[in-house]
């Protein structure tokens, strides 16, 4: 899965862990232990649960002498580990008010102190084990960059469920917290196409640097010649369908969506409220404001995006597709991620000049795409418990493409392969048309 030099790897983790902390220091000791839905991780189980895989998979195999934090830990922490043991229900996480978030602290500063111990004496053990444990470190750093991204999507959850539709960044009583970060007036971007030929195409990771299991390997796709929108569906694009009626016409929808359209009672995208003469609001993580037409459109089901699709008279790309036409260009060395500080989607820039090309391909929005989370041909399950971190989930999953606005920095890559239930809605997640050329 590739992995960084040990000389690197003491920096970067605790570039990562901190990173983690500094996400959690806004919130409240209540703000972190609320599970508002099933799929939702309380704050302080993202915080815990991170630690408990180094405990796990690094410390408890690798360091002698080790002795665990709390053994009750074990059970607690582990997310979906079977060949660990067992684990505390899911849906349960947000009845555990203990440990609180002073003992998780606690947790997270005494395994750190060892996991260093540990990356300090790498030279003290033979050279395999050395490999190993390095690769396993930087898959666990890679796990952590995912629970942070999911950190902040569950604490938006979280405080949508509050009356008071609080700011993420700021709370009563609290000095010095970051505000949200100035807003430019972008002019909305004009829709264009990019064509692309088709044939036989190489997609997957090839072997250099750090890939998840589900990325490799590398192996040829057929495509026959199609087109990408220049930019992603906006806001003003996802008016327009409501206005339409797009919610009300099941000639547009899946089955199984329009099944979820009724009893969801879907009506538009998740977070918007309001509509009619006093106009759409949307909860951000810096609370309730009017909607930009111009943003990206955001938090939308797999089920919504087929259906938007449908309706402008496109199809959602595969993932193939959209993966070869990312290669066509490298990622820009900025993009709205985590590290921009808009925890939102932002309006993109207008038309470039007589050439199309896409934007907005990384960050803003995760992208939906008509692909089923599958393996891929050739893929092997890793042995032992690690092998657990995805071929399990490769079934009813749709793969999206891109990152979002609240994927940390050095995450995104463009064989990188997100997944999500197709009714999901909690999610950065929004789409980009694709047509046959």
């Amino acid at each position: 899965m590739g992995a960084a030099g040990p000389s690197d790897l003491r920096a970067r983790y605790c570039e990562v862990r901190t990173l983690t902390e500094t996400l959690a220091t806004p919130l409240s000791p209540e703000d972190q232990v609320v599970q508002s839905m099933p799929d939702v991780s309380p704050t302080k189980w993202h915080r815990a649960h991170t630690t408990w895989f180094f405990e796990t998979f690094l410390l408890a195999p690798h360091l002698p002498a080790f002795q665990p934090h709390d053994p009750a830990f074990a059970y607690l922490f582990n997310s979906y580990y079977e060949a660990v043991g067992q684990r505390h229900a899911r849906d349960r996480r947000g009845v555990i008010s203990r440990p609180g978030i002073a003992e998780v602290a606690a947790y997270r500063a005494a395994t750190d102190e060892q996991m260093l111990d540990l990356l300090d004496s790498l030279d003290d053990h033979p050279a395999s084990t050395r490999d190993r444990i390095v690769e396993l470190v930087t898959l666990g750093l890679h796990h952590e960059q995912q629970h942070q991204e999911l950190l902040l999507m569950d604490i938006k959850h979280v405080l949508s469920c509050n009356p008071t539709f609080p700011s993420y960044r700021t709370r009563p009583g609290r000095t010095g917290a970051a505000t949200s970060p100035a807003r430019s007036a972008a002019v909305p971007a004009s829709i264009g196409w990019v064509d692309f030929d088709g044939g036989l195409v190489e997609i997957g990771h090839c072997g250099d640097g750090f890939a998840f299991d589900n990325e490799v390997p590398r192996h040829r796709e057929h495509l026959e010649p199609f087109r990408l929108a220049t930019n992603p569906v906006t806001c003003g694009d996802w008016l327009a369908f409501i206005d339409d009626g797009g919610y009300s016409q099941p000639g547009l929808w899946l089955s199984e969506g329009w099944a979820t359209v009724q009893q969801q009672g879907w009506i538009a995208p998740f977070y918007w409220q309001g509509g009619g003469d006093g106009g759409w609001q949307v909860f951000t993580l810096d609370g309730l404001r009017a909607v930009d037409p111009a943003e990206p459109v955001v938090h939308v089901s797999y089920f919504e995006a087929d259906a938007f699709a449908h309706w402008a008279g496109a199809r959602l790309p595969t993932e193939a597709e959209w993966e070869h036409a990312a290669a066509s260009d490298a990622p820009p060395p900025v993009f709205n991620d985590l590290s921009a500080g808009h925890l939102h989607p932002v309006a993109g820039t207008g038309a470039d000049g007589p050439q199309p090309r896409l934007r907005q391909l990384y960050g803003d929005v995760w992208e939906w795409t008509s692909s089923s989370y599958a393996p891929y041909p050739g893929f092997r399950v890793a042995p032992g418990a690690v092998g657990e971190y995805n071929g399990k989930f490769m079934c009813n999953q749709q793969v999206l493409r891109g990152g979002c606005a609240i994927t940390p920095a050095g995450h995104v890559r463009p064989t990188y392969r997100n997944f999500f239930p197709p009714a999901a809605r909690w999610a950065f997640a929004g789409l980009r048309l694709a047509a046959d050329a």
